[in-house]
């Protein structure tokens, strides 16, 4: 407060000055407060301090944090949003309710074919803590599913997605003459069954066997085999699988 009161004092003097007077006049102002505030014990506000110059651009990272807590939307409480919002005419906010109920529900879904694959298969464990459910949008488009058995050392990785583009892709393997199978020479794909389901093996030898199974008319199933000797024992890994059980689930027919 002494400090302002002393600012105060002398730069009403300064004005009241001719120029050639007011630079002198300043100057003692200057000095009037820095003695003020060297008396007060607080370094002048003119003087930065040189302890933290060096760091003072600089940004501190983060070290800490538990990251976002996975919630999925609530289906009962978006449905009562979704009809109290249609019933006031708020329409754009009952269809925003409904598609997280769509969204909630899928989720669920997604999560109980999880729960209805087994624990193990062909000796590899599964490995649930990279279980995966998700959906970018409404109505079946854009679920996928993932699960890993195994280890780095032998893997399967099994996947479904509904995926109108890959689905398309496959079906061209069972209807498209220019996808002929060679029987004289090594062939990198063919045309096999899985439980009854028409599917599609494919071999590369970085990444080992893909076997691709469409069910019904929106999803697609795709196991990865990693590390797996032969195709037979691809095909017995990916017979121990409930297909019938994922389609009931999923709504395929």
């Amino acid at each position: 407060m002494r400090i302002k009161t002393i600012l105060l004092f002398w730069l009403s003097a300064a004005f009241l000055q001719t120029p050639a007077n007011a630079q002198g006049l300043l100057k003692k102002v200057k000095d009037k407060v820095n003695q003020a505030v060297n008396a007060a014990g607080a370094t002048p506000a003119s003087t930065p301090s040189s302890t933290n110059s060096g760091n003072s651009n600089r940004n501190t990272g983060n070290t800490t944090g538990e990251g976002l807590v996975i919630t999925p939307p609530d289906v009962n409480e978006n449905l009562t949003s979704a009809e109290t919002a249609f019933k006031s005419g708020n329409y754009s906010e009952a269809r925003y309710s409904v598609q997280q109920a769509m969204l909630g529900v899928e989720l669920q879904i997604g999560h109980q074919v999880l729960k209805s694959m087994p624990a193990s298969i062909s000796g590899l464990k599964a490995d649930t803590t990279q279980d995966k459910v998700a959906s970018v949008s409404w109505g079946w488009q854009g679920l996928t599913i993932q699960r890993t058995y195994g280890t780095d050392a032998k893997r399967l990785n099994i996947g479904i997605a509904n995926n109108a583009v890959l689905l398309q892709a496959v079906n061209l393997y069972f209807t498209n003459g220019g996808y002929a199978e060679s029987s004289n020479q090594q062939q990198n794909w063919k045309q096999t069954k899985v439980k009854g389901n028409r599917a599609v093996i494919e071999f590369d030898k970085s990444t080992g066997y893909k076997l691709s199974v469409p069910l019904g008319q929106t999803s697609l199933l795709v196991y990865e085999g990693i590390n797996f000797a032969t195709e037979q024992e691809m095909m017995t890994a990916a017979n121990q699988l409930d297909i019938d059980q994922i389609k009931k689930l999923l709504g395929e027919k």
